[in-house]
């Protein structure tokens, strides 16, 4: 046994003996506090539960500094929010402490009860938005980076095609990820988790780092891991659609499920040789099912909108790094979208020996995310009309607000139909509509809420969290295009119980926090036959009792340690037997990408106007020079001189002019380990001075000038650095060019106001000129006055001949007198990501 497996081994048994010590603890106990395991952020609304066997109540309660032992924050009655009975508990109550926003590490108390500790500050989600591609490289199949081994790799032979004329054919399905703790593979949530990955990197691209390359192996590629996952999952799906008229929706079935083994290991037989061929099945407008069991399905148009809206958007989120790949996508993109419209209607999966299936009931979302990523790609108005259509067709996703639901009846759990059109400027009737409809969705889930101890009004059906995932994403969404705080509450009591804010005072995500009380015995071979961990992965979560027990091989294979916060309502359980609660799913984990790449970045302390970076973190003397140039070129080489003689890193962003007029110096600036970006094609004016959000371009040709600008960079013999950042033409966007250069996967920055730099373009004849060397004390000055921390301090790289006072000539002077007062200069990458 190898050291690091025999290190895991004890850190199990210290954990089991824990598990054991807080066993006892709990059936002495009669009340406990509920909180986020991880913490709060500093402007959080910040809610603790105390719930309680007795029935009784608190009027006070106190939260203590660690570090100092310190009462910090006093709750009265005012603070406390009387919940009264709740499943498994005869008394509760909410408990704000919103007020306390000072960083550090905390408890929280009322009488002798005492919560586990937490923290509180902007930086505690640092990096969390890495952690689901943990579990997703984890769910691999074919190449397994995590077991170094491949599996199925022999996929696949066709069946139930509802044409009957092309079953029984080889097809090279191979790859993609595991749905679950089995080996099935399901268009419908893979498609899904493709997307939701995709739009996580296009809102929050400074979030995902690049550790592992295109394999999942350890080592960096160029591209953002999140990519190469949501590139994994594309690769798949184009194999699942191999022509334009064979479109898969499922690989293998139950027969799968013969017991627990690892993936590189298994070995069913579907009649064609243990370990050998699977089943794949069509996308069938007809009931599916080879044995007694038949699905209900009506159409094609749901699993056509999932593989359409994943095209697209990974056409256009791919275009930088793989142009033939991303031109591939965008035309199954249209073929698929196309033969959605012309086959409405669900084409749910296929159910084996075993009655369960998604039984996915509606198919307009789906179609109405499609015509919305068609509609971003192409600027077709008619893929706008199309789009709102279908979105009218579904207002409120149906499960917000219901009791219950069948097994993925109503999937994905989240409308981003609903937020793009919410978002686009072409259509402001209904833009206004979509933003009510997502609103309405919200309200329905909390006034269902009203009363809950824990704020939930989520349903407790199969994968319940994966509903939480959805509904949160959605809250935050809703708030950042409205600015409504209506639901920040719940949005935060909902994050707060996957991570630990609910009756068990448990995470839901395996292994995070580290040092939090996580699902230790979820269903998975990984887990349960080699004490392997799952970590990242989310699991199904809490159940109605009614479903749990009426389940088909369900069992509790160890004592339940959570027995005395168990209800006839509603149960979680930490056994691997428990596949309903304590699966990690496939789609579920990649759902959470965008919320934790939201979380993520603000540990950066970003500053950010109209979706664009305008300033890095504050906490540290740093800053970057950044250098923008279109026309002109006459400071090039003496900012270079004087970068490499200050051993500074500069960024900088240029034209497509300028590349083709000089190539030469920019393969220089590069080749010194500086970063290049754009500065559009053609130096255009996106808004209107007056009128901000009045657009003078249109998406399309918005993207065909960025793209162009990327395609120069690329025949001059440039490296496209990455995260992708972007400076636009005259320092002036909109928030709807923000939106238009995320779903490109760019990320806008401009320049930090304040200290008059950018003002070195100004020529003597005009109103708003400045000397250098007035521009050279206003620097100084603001430095003195507010600090330059997380500034992004932009020079122009040459201006008009007519302004003969350069103050690229004052360049050296500023870099040494910043450094003396204890500046460091990053490039922008390093500045925003540090």
């Amino acid at each position: 046994m190898n050291n690091n497996r025999l290190g895991f081994r004890i850190r199990k048994i210290n954990v089991t003996l824990l598990f054991i010590f807080v066993f006892s603890m709990a059936n002495s106990q009669s009340s406990w506090i509920r909180v986020n395991q991880v913490g709060y952020l500093e402007e959080d609304v910040k809610v603790a539960v105390w719930v309680s066997k007795e029935n009784n109540s608190i009027s006070e309660f106190q939260v203590m500094d660690m570090a100092t032992q310190k009462v910090v924050f006093t709750g009265s009655t005012a603070d406390i929010r009387d919940t009264g009975k709740q499943p498994a508990f005869e008394s509760s109550a909410r408990l704000n402490f919103t007020a306390l926003k000072t960083p550090g590490t905390y408890i929280l108390k009322a009488g002798e009860t005492e919560s586990v500790s937490f923290r509180i500050g902007n930086d505690i989600y640092a990096g969390t938005a890495g952690i689901p591609l943990q579990y997703m490289r984890q769910q691999r199949c074919g190449y397994n980076p995590f077991l170094k081994d491949s599996c199925h790799t022999h996929d696949a032979i066709s069946v139930g095609d509802p044409d009957g004329k092309r079953d029984e054919l080889y097809f090279n399905t191979v790859g993609g990820w595991h749905d679950a703790s089995d080996y099935l593979q399901y268009v419908t949530t893979s498609a899904n988790a493709v997307y939701q990955m995709l739009f996580a990197y296009s809102q929050y691209p400074e979030s995902f780092g690049d550790n592992y390359d295109a394999n999942g192996d350890e080592g960096a590629n160029g591209i953002p891991d999140i990519l190469d996952e949501a590139k994994w999952g594309l690769d798949w799906l184009v194999r699942m659609n191999p022509d334009v008229d064979t479109y898969f929706n499922q690989l293998a079935d139950d027969r799968d499920h013969v017991g627990f083994t690892l993936p590189n290991e298994q070995k069913v037989d579907y009649g064609w040789g243990a370990g050998k061929d699977r089943p794949v099945y069509f996308v069938s407008p007809k009931p599916q099912g080879l044995f007694k069991h038949k699905n209900r399905s009506t159409g094609m148009a749901s699993t056509l909108g999932k593989y359409a809206s994943s095209f697209s958007l990974g056409a256009q989120l791919m275009s930088p790094y793989y142009p033939e790949f991303s031109a591939l996508l965008a035309q199954k993109a249209e073929d698929a979208y196309k033969k959605g419209v012309e086959n409405p209607g669900v084409s749910q999966t296929a159910p084996g020996g075993a009655p369960y299936f998604y039984e996915e009931d509606n198919w307009a979302d789906d179609m109405q995310l499609a015509a919305m990523e068609m509609y971003k790609s192409s600027g077709q108005k008619e893929y706008l009309t199309q789009a709102v259509n279908y979105g009218r067709l579904e207002p409120v996703t149906p499960w917000m607000g219901a009791d219950s639901a069948r097994h993925y009846q109503w999937y994905p759990f989240v409308n981003l139909g609903h937020y793009h059109l919410a978002v686009q400027q072409n259509d402001l009737r209904a833009q206004k509509e979509f933003r009510r409809n997502m609103k309405t969705g919200l309200q329905r889930v909390k006034e269902r809420a009203e009363g809950d101890a824990f704020l939930n009004g989520i349903p407790f059906i199969w994968c319940s969290n994966n509903l939480t995932v959805g509904f949160i994403t959605q809250c935050r969404l809703y708030h950042e295009i409205t600015g409504d705080n209506s639901f920040l509450e719940i949005e935060a009591a909902m994050r707060d119980w996957l991570l630990g804010c609910n009756p068990w005072g448990t995470s839901m995500i395996v292994g995070y926090p580290e040092q939090g009380d996580t699902p230790e015995d979820p269903h998975s071979a990984f887990t349960h036959l080699h004490q392997i961990p799952v970590t990242g992965g989310i699991v199904d979560g809490p159940i109605y009792n009614s479903i749990f027990s009426n389940l088909i091989g369900i069992y509790l294979a160890n004592e339940d340690k959570y027995a005395g916060f168990q209800s006839d309502y509603v149960v979680y359980h930490d056994d691997y037997a428990d596949y309903s609660t304590n699966e990690p799913t496939m789609d579920g984990t990649a759902s959470l990408t965008y919320y934790l790449g939201y979380l993520s970045a603000q540990a950066k302390g970003l500053e950010r106007v109209a979706g664009g970076i305008i300033r890095g973190g504050q906490s540290k003397k740093q800053l970057s020079l950044v250098f923008t140039g279109h026309e002109y070129a006459d400071g090039a080489r003496t900012i270079q001189k004087v970068l490499k003689k200050n051993n500074v890193k500069g960024t900088f962003f240029l034209t497509g002019d300028f590349y083709r007029k000089y190539p030469g110096i920019a393969r220089d600036i590069q080749k010194d380990g500086h970063y290049l970006g754009p500065h559009s094609d053609k130096h255009l004016l996106y808004a209107d001075w007056q009128k901000r959000d009045s657009l003078l371009i249109s998406q399309s040709d918005f993207e065909k000038d960025l793209n162009n600008n990327y395609g120069t960079m690329e025949k001059i013999g440039l490296k496209i650095d990455s995260p992708r950042y972007f400076m636009p033409p005259y320092e002036w966007y909109n928030r709807q060019i923000s939106d238009w250069a995320k779903s490109m996967g760019v990320q806008i920055v401009n320049f930090t106001p304040g200290t008059t730099s950018n003002a070195d373009y100004t020529t003597p004849e005009m109103k708003n000129y400045l000397s250098s060397e007035k521009i050279y004390d206003n620097i100084l000055a603001y430095e003195v006055k507010n600090g330059l921390n997380g500034f992004l301090l932009l020079i122009h790289i040459g201006t008009d001949p007519k302004r003969t006072d350069k103050l690229y000539n004052r360049l050296e002077d500023l870099i040494k007198e910043l450094k003396k007062r204890g500046y460091e200069f990053k490039d922008i990458n390093t500045l925003l990501n540090n």
